[in-house]
């Protein structure tokens, strides 16, 4: 997702958030099959979805997430977060899905559906995988998207982060189990239909319905898998080797769309150069009714519906295709890692505007997240890596998982250098592509790719909330020509830190651990003043003074 835009409101976000697995999985999903059919005439969908599962434990029953319908008068109403566009408070009351039945091999399965969990009473043991067959119905509570552009046609768009697809799919809705999905959706023929992975079949049906195959073999995360169904207008501006880029865009978007989309085959290029090669068999960049700025389906990248205009496309585009290879292709654990998500998205975006515009550019995007870092940390401390975190997972995007995180990288790369640093996130998305990392599986490369100990590195700015606090006091010595130094770390927790200074034309780096720290510097004159991390390397705060 992308939060970086000022007009990206704090919302209210009513959807329904269902805990992630604390324990150890009981199985691991192999396939999904959804068959969907939506209409025109209302906003219930008819679904059958069929599910590959190999079991990791002998059991007598297991879960599937699953929104169930709800009786009229309920109402859910959830926290907000600043990477929602829109104001949302929804009523749930009727909507959900009501499942009529389970098979396997035919043969009628018993099961039982709570709030946000189907039930299924199946004897399998370990080792082994089943088929089963859910067949269900209902209007989506949140999920997937039913409503209206702005030229009052409809539209349908999935949107399932964080944990959101189980209010319209059965499948186990957390980022750690990943599978391969195909979708067939039958809808009016008016609609063209977007997914994941390539289109495997298109075929007209009676009464002016339509049905089309996506298939995806790509392992992926519920999170990024979806639909879309909407009138589009259809681009194709080019390849980045042999990955065809689509553009999808509402008709009355055609010609700002189909001209600011047209730079996705750049970003992609640049990023299969630096990173390794593009982890889909194709990308569509869709215009879309998605509640984020930018949502990283894989494959499928849906757009908020002003993106054909807004002047910060390139930027929008950039992290969403970065997401791609993390997030999406390597993908965290568990929500408490989401930084290895989007603060991997925000810090690469620099690195593709940097290589394109030039270092001034990265000193300029990471002086502004440097400011919305501390602006967050005023009002909440917690550390990047924040696994406290159960069920509203909306609350992690935030400006720790994002800028911090990329600040995190932009520190890592000065720290370890830009060939090792290269080598490790290369590396670290070769081994994790198709899987699930924690925080401590890319330290790990990163010290292999350096040959350094970043455990304290890593603790200090993953694992601690905070940042350096700097007081530095300076006084010229005429008598030692020579610039007197005090350096005091203010906040409680002490950093273990280079800090870069520029006294006239010398530069000079100080490594600062304790509370107090004090260096002289030869000068050939008293300095007019001092700067401070003038390259913009070290994420703290200084406040500089001239002692008497």
């Amino acid at each position: 997702m992308n939060k970086a835009f000022s007009f990206f409101a704090l919302a209210m976000l009513g959807c329904m958030l269902s805990k992630v697995q604390a324990q150890a999985p009981t199985f691991d999903v192999q396939h999904y099959r959804f068959a969907i059919q939506i209409n025109d005439s209302n906003d219930s969908l008819k679904g059958q979805a069929k599910i590959r599962i190999k079991f990791l434990k002998n059991v007598n029953a297991f879960q599937l997430d699953l929104v169930k319908q709800q009786a009229a008068g309920d109402t859910t109403s959830n926290s907000g977060s600043t990477h929602v566009r829109n104001n949302q408070t929804k009523s749930t009351a009727g909507k959900g899905m009501l499942v009529s039945s389970i098979t396997e091999d035919g043969k009628n399965i018993v099961f039982t559906q709570e709030a946000e969990k189907l039930n299924i009473n199946a004897t399998v043991t370990a080792g082994s995988e089943h088929s089963f067959t859910v067949n269900y119905s209902g209007i989506p509570a949140d999920g997937l998207i039913i409503s209206k552009n702005k030229a009052g046609h409809r539209t349908f768009f999935g949107d399932n982060w964080p944990n959101r697809a189980h209010n319209w799919l059965p499948c186990a809705d957390y980022p750690g189990d990943k599978a391969q999905v195909d979708f067939f959706v039958t809808a009016p023929a008016h609609y063209s239909v977007v997914s994941n992975g390539l289109k495997i079949e298109e075929t007209a049906l009676p009464f002016n319905f339509k049905l089309t195959h996506w298939k995806e073999t790509a392992q992926l995360p519920t999170k990024v898998m979806v639909i879309g169904a909407a009138d589009f207008a259809i681009d194709h501006p080019g390849d980045a080797g042999d990955v065809p880029i689509y553009t999808y865009v509402f008709p009355e978007s055609k010609d700002a769309g189909f001209k600011s989309y047209a730079v996705a085959p750049e970003i992609v290029r640049y990023y299969q150069k630096s990173i390794g090669v593009f982890p889909y068999k194709k990308l569509a960049n869709v215009q879309s009714k998605t509640i984020f700025g930018g949502m990283e389906n894989a494959g499928s990248i849906f757009y908020f519906e002003e993106s054909p205009t807004t002047k910060d496309i390139e930027d929008l585009m950039a992290h969403e295709i970065a997401h791609q290879y993390f997030g999406d292709a390597a993908s965290e654990k568990n929500f408490g890692h989401v930084w290895l998500s989007e603060g991997f998205a925000t810090y690469v975006t620099n690195l593709y505007l940097e290589n394109k515009y030039g270092p001034d550019t990265m000193k300029k995007r990471e002086a502004a997240d440097r400011k919305v870092v501390f602006g967050f940390e005023k009002r909440r401390q917690t550390p990047v890596v924040d696994t406290l975190v159960k069920d509203n997972y909306m609350q992690l995007l935030n400006a720790n998982s994002y800028q911090k995180g990329g600040w995190v990288l932009h520190m890592l790369r000065h720290k370890i250098g830009d060939q090792a640093f290269w080598t490790g996130l290369r590396n670290y998305y070769a081994k994790y592509n198709g899987g699930n990392a924690y925080t401590s599986g890319l330290q790990k490369i990163m010290e292999q790719a350096s040959g350094k100990d970043l455990k304290q590195f890593f603790n200090q700015w993953l694992y601690t909330p905070g940042h350096p606090d700097l007081a530095i006091t300076w006084k010229y010595n005429a008598a030692k020509g020579a610039v007197d130094l005090t350096i005091t770390q203010k906040q409680a927790v002490l950093f273990d830190v280079l800090l870069d200074l520029q006294i006239g034309k010398q530069a000079d780096t100080v490594h600062l651990k304790d509370k107090t720290t004090t260096v002289q510097f030869k000068v050939p004159a008293k300095p007019v003043d001092i700067k401070v991390d003038p390259n913009v390397k070290l994420l703290a705060s200084f406040e500089v003074s001239e002692g008497k």
